[in-house]
């Protein structure tokens, strides 16, 4: 990879990673209700499935999707009925506060890999990032490079998102807050299905 290329590089990953998608929004969502300890694993989660979905996609599997547009819808699919139930999850009625701390729990490190595989955000970010930064030549290099720096901007960024959830718990945690934020973000999840309907 050019040296030139290394800052539009920090650039795109810091938009892509920083700004709202599904991730950041169930990370949000996770520090409000559990705090920052209890979703170290939903955040470790979404980096190492991040990190695999990017080798994936470099050697190959992003083309086989283009070459299988089915294959494609599918994934759309399976992305929107997850955010579907992560949506009723947060939003479904409950009788009290202690009732949504029992019944909502934090995602696992293997729920949070395993979404990024539908994830239409993380797939978008990551078929962009290898067709506009990857190197041919230098193919190994380049990719590593990237994962690299995903990783290191990655876990930073999305876990200011939890973090800003875990500044917003106390006061959260008080009345029909919780139950109203909750809501709130099952309404932005559903929003954040939007790119992959159009």
């Amino acid at each position: 990879m050019n040296p030139d290329q290394y800052l539009p590089l920090v650039a795109f990953t810091m938009v892509m990673v920083g700004t709202p998608g599904p991730n950041n929004l169930m990370l949000m969502s996770a520090g409000a209700n559990f705090g920052f300890r209890r979703s170290i694993p939903h955040i470790l989660g979404i980096t190492v499935g991040c990190q695999i979905l990017l080798w994936a996609i470099a050697l190959g599997l992003g083309q086989l999707l283009e070459a299988y547009p089915q294959a494609a819808l599918i994934l759309k699919a399976c992305g929107g009925l997850f955010l579907l139930y992560m949506a009723y999850q947060l939003a479904r009625p409950r009788k009290s506060k202690l009732e949504v701390d029992k019944e909502i729990k934090p995602l696992t490190f293997l729920q949070a890999a395993l979404f990024q595989w539908v994830n239409p955000k993380a797939w978008l970010m990551l078929v962009t990032v290898v067709s506009t930064f990857g190197d041919r030549e230098h193919f190994f290099i380049s990719v590593l490079t990237i994962a690299v720096i995903f990783f290191f901007m990655g876990i930073p960024l999305i876990s200011a998102w939890n973090i800003g959830g875990v500044a917003l718990k106390s006061w959260l945690h008080v009345g029909q807050r919780l139950v109203r934020f909750n809501r709130a973000m099952a309404l932005l999840l559903l929003l954040s299905m939007y790119p992959m309907m159009v």
